[in-house]
């Protein structure tokens, strides 16, 4: 007799996939207002994958990565991540599920009247575990890795934008997350800025073999990528 595999769903494959979504749809709006923004999405990210999301504006990228980090709740279909099922997660487990991941958006969203190191440190506040000595070593040390050793006392104001985002980029990876989601971190840098952001965010990622999740309209870094993910109208047209 021949035994047919269990279809690959996020309930068994939570362990071989950082994320895992099926069939997962969203809409903003009730009743007569309410609008679908995506559609069926089905599709998995291993352990240690650099994969890219791409597609037009309103394609859907923003509010399925919002999903992907507990930040929506999930309303219709099924997803996975870091082994907790999202489609069935109470307030405390979204909030665990966020402690373990480093988002990096568009906007590197520091805070002004800190200082580059204490911008970092705040990540910690999700993990009160964490010594406050051992907190100031480790800004220290992955701000130095993002080549800003001699910026640690900057304010925001004293920064490119390029500079910016590497404090962004720290301040995601200093608490050594189990997964790496950025929204466009390279949409206002220029050609330069962007590349060595986009270079250091892999490098610092395979180096902790960490996943990243990113979505992207940078057609300069799509290198970088082990798998490119491509969305239109809220649907997965290639790349899943």
């Amino acid at each position: 007799m021949i035994i047919e595999p269990l279809p690959q769903t996020p309930a068994n494959v939570a362990s071989e996939f950082a994320i895992a979504a099926g069939q997962l749809n969203f809409s903003f709006g009730e009743g007569e207002l309410q609008k679908q923004i995506l559609f069926d999405v089905t599709f998995n990210v291993a352990q240690g994958e650099v994969v890219l999301l791409t597609g037009p504006s309103g394609s859907g990228k923003t509010t399925l990565l919002t999903l992907i980090g507990g930040l929506r709740h999930v309303r219709s279909g099924e997803l996975t991540v870091l082994s907790q099922a999202m489609h069935q997660a109470t307030k405390t487990d979204l909030v665990q599920v966020r402690r373990n991941i480093g988002f990096i958006f568009q906007q590197h969203n520091l805070l002004p009247f800190l200082t580059a190191r204490k911008n970092v440190e705040m990540t910690f506040q999700l993990h009160p575990e964490v010594p406050a000595a051992e907190v100031y070593q480790r800004s220290e040390e992955i701000l130095t890795r993002v080549g800003l050793g001699d910026r640690l006392d900057y304010h925001p104001a004293r920064l490119s934008g390029g500079q910016k985002q590497r404090v962004a980029i720290a301040r995601a990876l200093a608490a050594d997350p189990k997964l790496i989601l950025a929204d466009e971190p390279t949409a206002a840098l220029d050609s330069q800025s962007g590349r060595d952001v986009v270079d250091l965010l892999q490098e610092l990622a395979r180096s902790k073999g960490c996943p990243v999740l990113m979505v992207t309209h940078d057609n300069r870094v799509l290198d970088i990528a082990d798998r490119i993910i491509h969305m239109e109208d809220g649907r997965i047209q290639s790349g899943s």
